[in-house]
């Protein structure tokens, strides 16, 4: 049985930007095994699943994988997939669109009924856990400690995925990090997730408000050009430290820039309130087999 699918560019700038996700829907059928297959022959950093109508709350049963591995949850799979649920699934587009994912149900609200409209999603509530100095993390990065900023620590953190969230203290710094296995390898025996989330506050775009890359490991080391979910776990991590001496933030943050895949997110964060927003492009449709 052949099942359609669509792959769209979310975080998106246009066209050809942002972050690729691939969308199959009417999934019921598929098992586990053959999610994870179709996830690898796609080789984006996650594809989804949707495997069914809503349920009885009007959720839509939505499943993520990476090449390697299933997600309980997941940034831009979540916004990308709400978005095509809005648009293909709907004669009118509904102002939003809820999620039954592997953390529990997920609302994204749009804003505007246009297909270019801006969506976005509620970060899960976040932990903080422990701080690193930035000579444990800097060989990981190929970096010297003095690149780290100090206004804020380097920090464990925990909303829907684990992050270890860094700040830097210039683009500079930003643009020279290069992830080390080696070095990822002996944080992942400490107990932390080698999931690193770099960013400053001297962003490209004199429109934004911050800069971010984001490292990962799933069939090789990996760097995402839009990661919402990290940018969620960043939103409660300067809530928390007051990193803009506000509890109540709206930013605007770039990302996937030295990948050439520029990438804009939208963060809107306060105590126990944390939004994370782009837009999402359609860039082709098909079958799979």
């Amino acid at each position: 049985m052949s099942h359609g699918f669509h792959i769209l560019d979310v975080f998106a700038r246009g066209l050809y930007s942002g972050n690729q996700l691939a969308v199959v829907l009417e999934a019921d059928d598929l098992d586990t095994d053959t999610m994870q297959a179709v996830a690898l022959e796609t080789n984006f950093s996650e594809t989804t699943f949707v495997t069914g109508g809503t349920d009885d709350g009007g959720a839509y049963r939505v499943r993520i994988f990476t090449p390697t591995q299933e997600l309980p949850f997941a940034g831009h799979p979540t916004l990308g997939t709400a978005w095509l649920i809005r648009h293909i699934l709907h004669d009118e587009p509904p102002d939003r669109v809820e999620l039954e994912l592997g953390i529990g149900r997920v609302p994204v609200d749009f804003e505007g009924a246009q297909r270019e409209s801006l969506g976005f999603l509620r970060a899960p509530a976040a932990t903080f856990g422990q701080c690193l100095a930035a000579q444990e993390i800097a060989p990981a990065l190929c970096l010297n400690a003095q690149d780290f900023s100090t206004a804020a620590p380097i920090q464990q953190v925990t909303a829907g995925l684990e992050f270890i969230v860094a700040p830097l203290a210039s683009r500079d710094a930003l643009s020279r990090c290069a992830p080390q296995k080696g070095p990822l390898d002996d944080l992942e025996k400490r107990g932390l997730r080698p999931f690193v989330y770099v960013f400053c506050t001297e962003p490209i775009d004199e429109e934004n408000q911050v800069a971010s890359r984001f490292f990962f490991e799933t069939n090789g080391m990996r760097e995402d050009p839009a990661t919402g979910s990290a940018t969620g776990a960043l939103g409660h991590y300067l809530v928390e430290h007051r990193f803009f001496d506000s509890a109540r933030i709206a930013l605007r943050v770039e990302q996937g820039v030295q990948m050439g895949r520029p990438s804009l997110l939208y963060l809107r964060a306060q105590p126990d309130d944390v939004r994370v927003g782009g837009q999402v492009f359609e860039v082709a449709k098909g079958e799979i087999f």
